[in-house]
């Protein structure tokens, strides 16, 4: 298979974990957001990797051009994947796929949690809280972005918000996706990585109660959203204007569906247009498939990664990194992903042999009921 001699010649690791649950109906309309400022209280330079692992953004641009940008799912620190918070180097919280994260010039996952210890939970069947410090934690595991636009970022109301927006301010890596308002929410971080400049915005499309209650507006805090299309092609417009490479990472799909809804590739054509490099995401607890829509490189779902519970959905333990080769003007030149499997500690674990090679051959078949093309496999270095 063309892809996993890719993926056996270039990687040997994996990554991170999540939950979602819609909670009501969809909301109107938010304002527009401005679009050209970074998320408030980021830092200029995301986190270093995991001992041992690649360069990153301060590394000397290469030869040709190219970066790597590395994705991952949802991610949780709740249930049997707390005690992640405390887990000691060199094994990071991740598990062994931080590596894989770490040796990416770029990484991004979505963290599903409030970051609070006050506020009282939403009325919704599963709430999730965390500590400041699972940013940390993650900044050590080899991540370098987070979106937090998803149906749990204010699972315990106004208080939890506030909390989670002074981690955010204070978090030793760029959160996107939730700001005190709509420009703040919207707005991409934007960075310098080996010489190519990077935008990345987040925003979800989850039809919920956070959605509905808690979308960021011109003077609201909350998360950006996908159901004000307008609001986020705008974002993604003014991104490219900064940015030859933008990357959208979205909440998204329905829950043990395999295939993408309406409304993802609707939004996903829309983005492409936009000018997205790759517009990908997570929230089904399952992957979806993924491939390119003409020069745009579509994940639809990345599935679980550091998952705090069990799932009665198929396939749900299944999961991975998805690095991608990028040129300096945006082009999408290879695609490599490293398949795992979340063990019962939550933690995403590398698999190899022909245990690969069928996670391999049936992540590439569920691209069947997406409409997208291969994408190109990764050169073998």
């Amino acid at each position: 298979m063309r892809r996993a001699a890719a993926v056996v010649a270039l990687f040997v690791g994996l990554t991170a974990v999540a939950a979602c649950g819609p909670d009501g109906p969809a909301p109107a309309p938010a304002a527009a957001p401005g679009t050209t400022t970074a998320p408030a209280g980021t830092p200029t330079t995301p986190g270093a990797a995991p001992s041992g692992t690649g360069a990153g953004k301060n590394a000397a641009p290469r030869p040709d051009g190219s970066i790597t940008v590395a994705f991952a799912g949802d991610v949780h620190f709740e249930g049997r994947t707390e005690a992640r918070l405390a887990v000691p180097s060199p094994e990071q919280a991740l598990g062994p796929l931080s590596r894989t994260l770490g040796e990416a010039d770029l990484s991004v996952l979505n963290l599903e949690t409030a970051i609070t210890g006050r506020g009282a939970p939403e009325p919704k069947t599963y709430t999730f809280r965390t500590s400041p410090k699972a940013l940390s934690v993650l900044k050590d595991s080899g991540v370098d972005v987070v979106s937090m636009a998803n149906n749990h970022a204010v699972d315990f109301g106004a208080d939890g918000l506030t909390d989670t927006l002074a981690a955010k301010d204070s978090s030793p890596i760029p959160v996107v996706g939730v700001g005190r308002n709509a420009k703040e929410a919207y707005a991409p971080y934007v960075t310098t990585v080996r010489g190519v400049k990077v935008a990345v915005v987040a925003a979800s499309q989850v039809e919920d109660l956070t959605n509905q209650k808690w979308r960021a507006g011109a003077d609201k805090p909350g998360i950006a959203s996908a159901l004000d299309a307008p609001a986020l092609v705008k974002a993604v417009e003014a991104a490219k204007r900064q940015a030859p490479v933008v990357l959208v990472y979205l909440h998204w799909g329905d829950e043990g569906k395999s295939c993408p809804t309406g409304p993802q590739t609707a939004i996903a054509k829309k983005l492409a247009t936009a000018g997205a490099t790759a517009v990908v995401g997570t929230h089904a607890h399952t992957m979806v498939g993924s491939g390119m829509l003409g020069t745009t490189y579509i994940g639809y779902g990345f599935g679980n990664f550091l998952w705090y519970g069990t799932s009665n959905y198929a396939f749900s333990n299944e999961t991975g990194v998805t690095t991608l080769t990028l040129t300096g003007d945006g082009k999408v030149t290879g695609e490599a992903f490293t398949p795992a499997t979340i063990d019962d500690k939550g933690v995403p674990v590398p698999v190899a042999g022909a245990t690969a090679e069928a996670a391999l051959k049936r992540r590439d078949a569920l691209r069947g009921c997406t409409g997208l093309t291969p994408a190109p496999a990764a050169a073998q270095h």
